[in-house]
Parts: structure tokens; C-alpha cells; sequence
């Protein structure tokens, strides 16, 4: 399974949606960054991703994006071969 990678905050509701949808597709182990602990982190995040909201994820060397652009992903079946890869 590829690597998955997730910018976050601990109480941000998409973050929880994302993380769980992630376990639903049988990822057991991501990288966590808690942006809300480490606020340097965050601005890595907007380096890499452009963007400044949470979560970000990466999966692999691919930024897929926050929340709905995941499961956009998952729902037109980009999901599973992109963890599998």
C-alpha cells in the first residue's frame, strides 16, 4: 500500500471524515501532521500544496487534496488503485 501522508487538526471536521474514509479503504498506518500543534508545519503545508486549509493529503508522491476532492477520488474509483500503487 502506498504511503499516505495527511496534513491536520485534531477538531476539524473534514480532517475526521478524511482519516475515516482513509480506514475504510483499508489504510492502517498514514502520517499525521498536526498543523495545529507545530503552526511552522502549516506553512510547509501551503508550500508544498499551495493551499492553506486542512486536511491536505498526499498519498504516495501525490497530493490529492483536502476532504472533497478525496472523496470525489474514492467516488469515481481513483481511490483504491491510487492506495494500491
Amino acid at each position: 500500500m502506498a504511503p499516505v501522508k495527511i496534513y491536520l487538526t485534531a477538531t476539524c471536521p473534514y480532517c475526521i471524515r478524511a482519516r475515516q474514509l482513509l480506514q475504510e479503504r483499508g489504510v492502517t498506518a498514514m502520517e499525521e501532521i498536526r498543523v495545529d500543534l507545530q503552526p511552522a508545519l502549516r506553512a510547509d503545508m501551503t508550500r508544498l500544496t499551495g493551499r492553506t486549509s486542512v486536511p491536505q493529503i498526499f498519498i504516495g508522491d501525490t497530493h490529492v487534496g483536502g476532504c472533497d476532492d478525496l472523496m470525489a477520488l474514492d467516488a469515481r474509483g481513483g481511490l483504491l488503485p491510487l492506495l494500491q500503487a
